[in-house]
Formats: C-alpha cells, sequence, structure tokens
C-alpha cells in the first residue's frame, strides 16, 4: 500500500501540536467560552455544581483507561472520540434555555462528556509530550495551553462586551449557540488531521515511534505496572490539586461581583493562563543555559514562589469576606469602584499561576519518558485523578463551605506536592535517548531501499528460472 508523502512542515511535531491546539481551542476552548456565557442562561448554581461534579467524576473513573484505550486505537480515532462529548454538552445547555425542564439531560452530558474528555486528553498529552524533541517540551506545552486557553479568553470578551452593553447577561441567543456549534464541529472535524506517532519526524531526523498501537493485554499489564510506579505516585497530590482550585475561584467570582465584573474577570483569567504558559515554558522549563534536572529544578522554584506569593495575597483578602458578601455590603462589587483595585489582578495571578503549575506537571511527566505510549497512560493516570480532585472540590462548593474553608484547602494541597514533586525531579536523567529506541527515517528508507532491491532480484531470478525451463 502506498503512503501519500506529506510536506516536511505537516509532519513536525510543533505542527501536530498547534493542530491539537486548534482542536482544544474549538472543543475545550468554546465549552469553557459558553460556560463563561452564562452557563446557557441558568444561574442555578446548584444544577451547575451537580452537573460539574458528575462531570468530573465520570472524567476520573475514564481517566484510569483512557490512556490504554487512546494506545489501542491510535491519537487520532482517540482525539476525534473525546471531542464528541463538548458538542452534546453544549447542545444541552442549549436545550436547557430554550426547552426548560431538562435538567436531567445536562447531567446526562455532563457524564458523557467526563468519559470523552477522558479520551481527549489522553490523545492530547501523548502528542504534546511524546513528539517534541526533549529540549522543546516546555515550549510544546506553552504552544498548546496559549492556543487551547485563547478560546476562553474569547468567550470572556465577549461576554464582557454583553455585559458592558446591556448591563447584563440574562440568556445565550440561539444565533450565539448556532455560532459556537459550528466552531466546536470544526473542532470535531480537524481532530482528523493529527497524524500518527510513525508519521511525525522530529527536527534530529528520529521518528516518535514505529509501530501505532498495542494489544489489550500489554495495555492492562502496564496500567498495572504504573500504579506501582513510585514516581507516579509521588506526583498524586500534584495531579489532585492542579484543578481543585477552579471551584473556590468561581465562587469567589460569583459571589462578590457583579455581571459586568465577572466577565471581566474571566477575560484577565484566560490572559494569565496564556501569558503564564508563554513564561513558564519558553523562559524556565526550556531554558537552554541549564541542564534538564536543573531546569525542572528553577522551574520548581518559579512555581512555588509565584503560588506562594498569589495566594498570600488571596488569604489577606480572603479573610475580610465569607458567602454572605452582598447582604453585607449591599450590593456586589462593580469594576468602577474603588475596592476592586487589586482584584482584577490577584484573578490574573491566580490562573497564571495555575498554568505554570500545569506546565510543570506535564513537563515533570515528559521528561520521565518519550515513548508515546506510557505518555498517554501519564496523561491518562493525572487527568484521573486531577478530577476526582476537581470532583471533590465542586462537591466542597455545593455544601456551601465557608470560602476561606475552599481557599486553605486548595492552598494546602499545592504546597504539600512540592516536595513530593522534588524527589522526582531528582529521579530525572539528563536524556531518555540512551534508554529508549530512537529510530531514524534514514534508517527505514535504508530498510526499505534494501527490501526492495533483495524483492527486485528475487522477481529477476524467478523469471531468469522460468525462461531456462
Amino acid at each position: 500500500m502506498a503512503v501519500i508523502k506529506l510536506p516536511a512542515i505537516y509532519t513536525t511535531p510543533m505542527t501536530q501540536i498547534v493542530l491539537v491546539g486548534i482542536t482544544c481551542f474549538a472543543t475545550v476552548g468554546m465549552f469553557s467560552a459558553v460556560s463563561n456565557l452564562g452557563a446557557g442562561g441558568t444561574q442555578d448554581v446548584a444544577l451547575s455544581d451537580e452537573s460539574q461534579g458528575v462531570l468530573y467524576g465520570m472524567f476520573a473513573l475514564a481517566g484510569l483507561i483512557s490512556g490504554g484505550i487512546n494506545n489501542l486505537l491510535g491519537p487520532k480515532l482517540t482525539l476525534f472520540i473525546g471531542t464528541l462529548g463538548y458538542t452534546l454538552y453544549v447542545g444541552a445547555l442549549w436545550c436547557l434555555q430554550t426547552q426548560g425542564g431538562t435538567q436531567w439531560f445536562l447531567i446526562f452530558a455532563g457524564a458523557m462528556l467526563g468519559i470523552t474528555a477522558a479520551l481527549l486528553w489522553s490523545a492530547q498529552g501523548s502528542i504534546m509530550m511524546s513528539y517534541p524533541l526533549e529540549k522543546d517540551k516546555g515550549k510544546a506545552f506553552a504552544i498548546f495551553w496559549a492556543i487551547f486557553q485563547f478560546g476562553s479568553f474569547i468567550g470572556s470578551v465577549i461576554a464582557l462586551a454583553i455585559n458592558i452593553e446591556k448591563g447584563g447577561l440574562d440568556a445565550v441567543s440561539t444565533s450565539t449557540y448556532i455560532a459556537f456549534l459550528i466552531i466546536i464541529f470544526v473542532g470535531v472535524a480537524s481532530a482528523f488531521m493529527i497524524l500518527p506517532p510513525n508519521r511525525v519526524i522530529r527536527a534530529d531526523g528520529t521518528i516518535v515511534r514505529l509501530d501505532t498501537t498495542t494489544k489489550v493485554r500489554e495495555e492492562l499489564v502496564e496500567m498495572f505496572r504504573l500504579l506501582k510506579n513510585w514516581r507516579m505516585i509521588a506526583l498524586f497530590p500534584m495531579f489532585f490539586a492542579s484543578n481543585y482550585l477552579y471551584a473556590y475561584q468561581g465562587s469567589v467570582n460569583a459571589t462578590v461581583f457583579d455581571g459586568p465584573t465577572r466577565a471581566l474577570n474571566a477575560t484577565l483569567e484566560g490572559a494569565g493562563a496564556i501569558t503564564g504558559a508563554l513564561f513558564i515554558g519558553f523562559c524556565v522549563l526550556d531554558n537552554k543555559y541549564m541542564s534538564r534536572r536543573n531546569r525542572g529544578y528553577f522551574g520548581l522554584a518559579v512555581v512555588a514562589s509565584v503560588v506562594i506569593v498569589v495566594w498570600s495575597v488571596g488569604l489577606s483578602w480572603q479573610v475580610t469576606f465569607g458567602r454572605d458578601y452582598v447582604a453585607v455590603h449591599g450590593k456586589p462589587i462593580n469594576y468602577h469602584d474603588p475596592n476592586y483595585k487589586g482584584k482584577g489582578a490577584l484573578f490574573f495571578f491566580y490562573f497564571f499561576g495555575d498554568a505554570c503549575y500545569q506546565a510543570l506537571a506535564y513537563w515533570i511527566m515528559s521528561a520521565l519518558s518519550n515513548d508515546p505510549f506510557t505518555l498517554a497512560r501519564f496523561a491518562g493516570l493525572y487527568k484521573a485523578i486531577q478530577s476526582a480532585g476537581a470532583a471533590g472540590s465542586y462537591g466542597m462548593d455545593a455544601m456551601l463551605h465557608p470560602l476561606l474553608n475552599e481557599h486553605l484547602a486548595s492552598w494546602s494541597m499545592l504546597l504539600f506536592s512540592f516536595p513530593l514533586a522534588f524527589l522526582v525531579i531528582r529521579s530525572i536523567k539528563e536524556t531518555n535517548y540512551e534508554d529508549e529506541k530512537v529510530i531514524y527515517v534514514d534508517d527505514i528508507k535504508k530498510d526499505e531501499m534494501e527490501a526492495a532491491v533483495s524483492d527486485s532480484q528475487e522477481k529477476a531470478s524467478v523469471h531468469s528460472n522460468g525462461a531456462l525451463t
């Protein structure tokens, strides 16, 4: 079977990472954007917490096996299946607004999205962590995260514009939903542009991996080995803490600020996430003047410093109010009010720090292996533990625990993860190329040419023998 020759730029790791970023921008990013536009027009916080809890609960369960499914199906098909849940969930939000009485469908869609999202993020993680060269893995995260977060940023800007024009955001129009669904369908289709690892050629001439799928028995064995890997166990607190903070920060935004200011804060969050990813990816984790392990130490120091400073500032503010902020002060904060000063910057740096934290987690995992199958399992386990933490945080928020308790819980988990991450960074080797099989595209071409010559000689010999008889 003839293999179609693809343009050289299309087969590069960074092109593939940009394509994955576009897929996630158009699906996950639009899902976040619609949420920023008023969660489908509903102001039912309890329903939102319930659907999010179900979503992350199913995400946690599916994440345990999603890496293995990716290795069995391949990244292209896995990514495609992973995008479908976002279409269903946004459609469920649309139905909730236009039909009414369909709360059950939103919860069902949340459960389905949890399953499919685990597949999407396992495929994404495998591609982002395994396709680039070791020296480019920080930049790979930065590029992906910036593109992906730009979707949320756009949604926030739209919400801000509507809020400023109308003074509120009570409902989302049908035409707006159609526009978002069209973008999501583009994201679904874009998943088919992803190449398997045997078609991706790095700058040094190596192929990511020659074989593209594994077997069920192999995946079961490797999953059990993964759960006994001390490095993964040591990273569990980091995985668990990485999304725990979202429920708290969202609750503070909803409790203290009015509609236009919530939209402004969400815009600043998106800008902070993009800036943080680009900063740590290009300037810290891929710093060419340091050894790989020292880059890990440097990244850990930067992330720990950001977390300590930003969350300390957040704590100094959090101790001054509770969930009854509006009842006590008479009205929510508007961005024109004098007491808004500094609050927007806090939300910017919350998500600046979040992007740095997520980047460090991905970089540590990617420094442990270059194998796409192994890294798909790492990514699946990461998202499973991360989603379990998110489900717990939304459950805590739904029970209306004091915001101070949620702040301290989120912050202490982040701090607890740093010493364990340090131990894993200590075990990182300068390179994994010497331990893992490296295949050069020139070697494959040479083998193919030798096989073709051998086949041609065999046919000639058969033809000659036939002529003699």
